[in-house]
């Protein structure tokens, strides 16, 4: 090695030994004659005190520029009376430089990667630079702390850690495929993996019952703050078990994590909803379960009412669902206005609120009688001085997400949050299948290889929108950590899926012929789930947005601005693959 520590490692009790230090420097400061420098690597900062009497050295340190990396020999000595740093574990000492050498001499910096103002896209692209943070660097050691984690976890439980092939073939199920063009087989196209979902299945045909892989998967996809093209996930599948014995082991893996990277202990077993109780008190599918503020349905109290507005929604089979902000009577009509807004984004078409004084107030109240009153007061236990917001909707999905919606937004404007609360919560008993109306059938809400409940498979040919899955969501603080389901493993059930999903006869050989074979040869009753890596990381390290934690991701355009990628292929590629480009 060219260094015998690290910037961060020496100590009071190193005082006096001859040291080597190599790192970037982080700043210098310039004090007749003598001049600092603070090196830095990844392990932490050493101060380093150069003596410029003479003018060779001089020179050659004032010509070190931030981010230069040098290599210095010196003696660790103790700081002086009231020069010690508290805030820096090598604060007691610094080194006294009696030589060093320029390694690599920085240009100017292109951005400050300190500076707040500095962009997002800037940061991106010059990622190798943003990467010095603190930050960034303490986020990328996380995610490396965690994959060790889970690593050793299941290593522990029995799982076999087994590749899963990247080039596959295309799904007709799902997102969009990243397509690869296959030279050997011209007008032929290999897909890069959605997930490994038919290989690891494939695993517990073959007998490997305990299956796990922390990989990347792609999806060709509209991005967001939890979204990228190329994802990593703990993925895993175990043979014969049930929902509970698949709850049992990722409980213990959570626990696990929480305790090694953050020395925190949480309570297992997890509370566990059901989709419909989740929807109906959260009006979410991950809701945040750290406060309260949960939906109310006031249905049957506004069908008696004289507001026509919700009588009508509810003689059309719709829903009316109610909050109470407590002790929000107080907002202004700006307030209000804002909560609105919100909810249509939603596509609910309005937003009612009645003020809780010693009665109901608000152009609405009156439609309500004085027993009505109370009946709302009561259902939803409110008190003078809240307001009561309403959302009604001819679609239960429509009421119950905007409502959600405006929930979180509360939760966070009246501070009802606990940020340091850890609140896992497993959601279970999603529905199989939903009408797409664009395409005209039905889809899987998970994907097609989803068990449904034993006795719901009778409803599969004429009531498939009545279908329960045994598909179960792993849900942290109102973020979506991971999802599974027990899967079908009969051929004949799996046709019987396809069949509700519209895939005709010839598409199921041609997708999912492999499938259906294997699970002529004995297939055991199997299950698993998927965790997003990128998303668990964020929320260990405090971080909204999951670009934090990966090294080199894709801005919102989906473009990797540090290689400027994608880019245009040359012509003797794209021959060689027989494709041409239309402009």
């Amino acid at each position: 090695m060219l260094r015998t520590h690290t910037c961060g490692e020496l100590r009071r009790k190193d005082t006096g030994k001859k040291v080597t230090l190599c790192g970037w420097v982080h700043s210098r400061r310039d004090f007749g004659s003598m001049s600092f420098v603070d090196l830095r690597d990844r392990y932490g900062i050493t101060q380093l005190v150069f003596d410029i009497t003479k003018e060779s050295v001089k020179k050659k340190v004032l010509s070190l520029r931030r981010e230069s990396v040098i290599k210095a020999d010196g003696v660790v000595r103790e700081r002086k009376k009231g020069m010690v740093n508290k805030e820096r574990a090598t604060g007691e000492i610094e080194v006294a430089v009696a030589d060093f050498e320029i390694l690599s001499l920085a240009d100017p910096l292109p951005i400050e990667p300190d500076d707040p103002s500095t962009t997002e896209d800037a940061r991106l692209k010059y990622r190798f630079l943003d990467l010095r943070r603190e930050k960034m660097q303490k986020n990328i050691a996380t995610r490396h702390k965690v994959v060790k984690t889970v690593r050793d976890f299941f290593d522990k439980e029995g799982f076999l850690e087994i590749e899963t092939p990247f080039l596959a073939r295309p799904t007709p199920e799902g997102a969009r495929d990243y397509l690869v063009p296959s030279r050997v087989h011209p007008g032929k196209f290999f897909a890069l993996p959605q997930s490994p979902q038919q290989f690891k299945q494939l695993f517990q045909v073959s007998g490997f019952d305990r299956y796990v892989q922390v990989v990347k998967c792609f999806r060709d996809e509209d991005l967001r703050a939890d979204r990228q093209p190329e994802f990593t996930q703990i993925d895993l599948e175990m043979s014969f078990v049930t929902e509970d014995d698949i709850f049992d082991v990722n409980e213990r893996l959570m626990k696990e994590i929480w305790k090694k990277i953050l020395n925190v202990s949480i309570k297992t077993p997890f509370p566990r909803l059901t989709y419909k109780e989740a929807m109906e008190r959260y009006g979410s599918d991950k809701p945040d379960t750290r406060f309260g503020l949960e939906l109310v349905d006031v249905t049957g109290i506004a069908e008696k009412s004289e507001f026509n507005v919700f009588k009508k929604i509810v003689s059309s089979g719709g829903l009316v669902l109610c909050l109470n902000a407590e002790g929000c009577a107080s907002f202004s009509r700006k307030e209000v206005e804002e909560c609105e807004k919100i909810v249509k984004v939603y596509d609910a078409k309005g937003l009612v609120s009645l003020k809780v004084g010693n009665e109901l107030e608000g152009s609405a109240a009156k439609f309500f009688s004085d027993e009505l009153q109370k009946e709302l007061i009561k259902a939803t236990r409110a008190k003078k001085g809240d307001l009561l917001l309403f959302v009604a909707d001819n679609k239960r999905h429509v009421a119950q997400t905007s409502l959600g919606a405006l929930r979180l937004h509360l939760g966070r404007k009246l501070k009802l949050i606990n940020a340091k609360k850890w609140n896992f919560v497993w959601i279970t008993e999603f529905p199989l299948l939903e009408y797409d109306e664009d395409e005209q059938r039905h889809v899987a809400v998970h994907h097609p290889f989803t068990s449904p409940k034993e006795e719901h498979i009778p409803l599969l040919d004429k009531h498939p929108e009545k279908v329960v899955a045994r598909a179960y969501d792993l849900v942290l603080n109102g973020w979506e950590l991971g999802g599974g389901s027990i899967r079908i493993h009969d051929r004949e059930l799996q046709e019987k899926m396809f069949d509700a999903l519209k895939i005709s006869k010839e598409e199921q050989q041609k997708k999912f012929g492999h499938m259906l074979t294997a699970f002529r040869y004995g297939a055991p009753p199997h299950g698993g789930i998927a965790f997003g890596l990128d998303r668990l990381v964020a929320i260990i390290c405090g971080e909204n947005n999951i670009r934090e934690v990966i090294a080199f991701p894709k801005n919102k355009y989906c473009k990797s601005l540090v290689d400027d990628a994608p880019n245009e292929a040359d012509k003797k590629q794209l021959d060689e693959l027989h494709i041409s480009i239309r402009k």
